[in-house]
């Protein structure tokens, strides 16, 4: 048995080479997709100005209904404050409220304080459960929403007979107002209410959806002809864009904070997440018992194993270990050859004298320390042991 002097000084970590080959890879996917946001972001940096807003050309937009009514001699004004919002209300004075939920409490009983005796025409557009019973009483949003657009109008109001069929589906509202006009039904359920004021000839339209208003809908059934007639009928438009930046939300009341915003449903949902990751957590968790023995997939050479090994106690600096596996495997192969059983081979007194009997010169001077003596102190004495440990071996194995 011969040990090399020198092991190879390949470590089993691997280099900064070998982990750039693995990963340039995914590096190099990760930043062509880094690179593709990017140029989708530039690319559609101006491409979008707002959703219903009279400004934008866009086709989610509602530039084109701006100018048709232009073109009917009404001016059509963007505000994006409740003050201003609420200033502007007038009986000559339409005033269109593109995202109503996007109100505070507090704003939308302002705001309906200010258009409610003012004369003219509110236009409501979407406006769901969270504000349409406030900006206007009696109006109730049903939760399910229509699974159809285009709708006809089967109501007595004129501009919603004249414009005929029409993209209204969305919201489904109901009324407890007896003067009020229900148009454009979804399973009995109106899209679009009319709600007759108080006093005055006031009021409130709520559309379901913004359909009718979209630049990219407009053409569609007769979605113009219903929006020239809601939004025409006073010669001054204002067109409420309510804004995250107002600051008449600041310091209401109602100010809601961040476990308020979260979907009703959150705790229910975190909990399932948590009991879910729990198993998963206990199926993939080691089992306890006793280790099994498996057969392993492929069959590996000895040297590999023995260098491998080899390896790993020099990296470690376990010199006490590899004389204690070479010094455990000599006695195990010497055992048999003196006639002492393998259970034997690892005790002195009975492997030390049968050795002795066996070797030619009938002396066993300095057996207990090459078998069973103290670890080596350097590499060199480690190499010296393994010499000497095979050359014991073959002296034994000599006929």
């Amino acid at each position: 048995m011969t040990t090399e002097a020198t092991l190879s000084t390949t470590s089993a970590s691997p280099t900064a080479r070998q982990v750039w080959t693995r990963a340039r890879g995914i590096a190099l996917a990760l930043v062509v997709l880094l690179a593709g946001a990017v140029a989708i972001a530039v690319i559609r940096s101006d491409a979008r100005h707002g959703e219903l807003d009279p400004r934008s050309a866009d086709p989610g937009g509602s530039r084109a209904v701006a100018e048709l009514l232009a073109d009917r001699g009404v001016d059509t004004r963007v505000v994006t404050t409740l003050d201003e919002a609420a200033a502007s209300t007038g009986p000559d004075t339409t005033l269109l409220v593109a995202t109503p939920d996007l109100l505070t409490r507090d704003q939308q009983a302002r705001l309906h304080h200010a258009f409610a005796d003012s004369g003219g025409r509110t236009v409501l557009v979407a406006s769901g459960s969270a504000s349409v019973e406030r900006l206007a009483p009696g109006v109730t949003a049903d939760p399910a929403t229509s699974l159809h657009s285009a709708l006809s109008p089967d109501c007595d109001l004129p501009a919603a007979r004249r414009a005929g069929t029409a993209e209204t589906g969305g919201v489904r509202y109901t009324t407890t107002h007896l003067g009020a006009d229900e148009c454009y039904p979804s399973e009995r359920l109106a899209t679009l209410l009319r709600v007759p004021a108080g006093t005055g000839e006031g009021d409130t339209v709520v559309i379901g959806a913004p359909d009718i208003l979209r630049n990219d809908r407009l053409d569609k059934q007769g979605n113009a002809s219903l929006a020239l007639q809601l939004l025409g009928s006073r010669p001054h438009l204002v067109w409420y864009l309510p804004s995250l930046s107002d600051t008449s939300a600041a310091g209401s009341d109602d100010e809601r904070g961040f476990f308020d915003l979260l979907p009703s449903g959150w705790l229910w949902g975190t909990l399932q997440l948590f009991i879910a990751a729990s198993l998963t957590a206990l199926w993939r968790a080691r089992r306890l018992g006793p280790l099994v023995p498996e057969k392993l997939p492929v069959a590996i050479r000895a040297s590999e194993t023995a260098e491998g090994r080899a390896r790993l106690y020099r990296k470690a600096d376990a010199r006490d270990r590899a004389a204690d596996a070479l010094r455990s495997t000599t006695r195990t192969r010497l055992a048999p050859l003196t006639g002492v059983p393998v259970t034997q081979a690892h005790a002195p007194e009975a492997l030390l004298p049968a050795l002795s009997a066996h070797l030619h010169n009938g002396e066993g001077q300095g057996l207990h320390a090459l078998l069973f003596g103290p670890p080596p102190s350097d590499d060199a004495a480690l190499i010296a042991l393994a010499d000497q440990l095979d050359a014991l071996e073959r002296e034994v194995r000599r006929p």
